[in-house]
């Protein structure tokens, strides 16, 4: 593992062939800062049936990877579509599209590589896709988030809505968190 060489950020869309790196870091988020929010099990359950890229999202190009030199430190992004949370594997809502004038853009799966971990990028990623959205004419954004994700999305303006629990097919339960901000 790698830690930044030069310390600069380049924020770029996610291409199909960013996928099978993309579901490799996000394993390996997922099992390293889920630590002390999620138990092992809940970790790996959750890796297996929702943690993933939605490759609806890159082919939208609201997936956006963050790389520093050859690294990819983080990835992330903003959808038009009504699905809430979930990888390929298991997405939960429809793939319809939002009105942006009633409905909420959503935040859609975050996840930072562990040695790049609290160095800004997820700040980074959350200032694009709020500006992204902005500019498609939405006025609010929602998302679903991860223990670990929730104290990034505090300090970005996001307030928590309500407590969720999913029941995933194989019986684990993985505590989330619904949070919205205004745009």
């Amino acid at each position: 593992m790698h830690g930044p060489a030069s310390g600069a950020f380049l924020l770029r869309r996610a291409t199909h062939d960013d996928i099978p790196a993309l579901n490799a870091l996000i394993e390996r988020s997922a099992r390293i800062l889920s630590r002390g929010f999620y138990t092992d099990a809940q970790a790996e359950a959750a890796i297996r049936h929702v943690f993933g890229v939605d490759s609806n999202l890159v082919t939208d190009g609201t997936y956006f990877v963050v790389q520093s030199d050859d690294d990819i430190a983080a990835c992330g992004g903003w959808s038009t579509r009504r699905t809430l949370y979930g990888g390929d594997q298991r997405p939960v809502g429809g793939v319809d599209r939002l009105d942006p004038r009633t409905d909420a853009a959503k935040i859609r799966a975050f996840f930072v590589a562990p040695e790049y971990a609290r160095r800004g990028i997820g700040r980074l990623l959350v200032d694009a896709c709020v500006d992204a959205a902005r500019k498609a004419g939405f006025t609010r954004m929602e998302l679903m988030a991860t223990l670990p994700g929730v104290p990034l999305y505090a300090a970005c303006g996001f307030a928590k809505v309500k407590d969720v629990s999913d029941v995933l097919p194989d019986g684990t339960t993985i505590p989330l968190v619904l949070m919205e901000r205004p745009l």
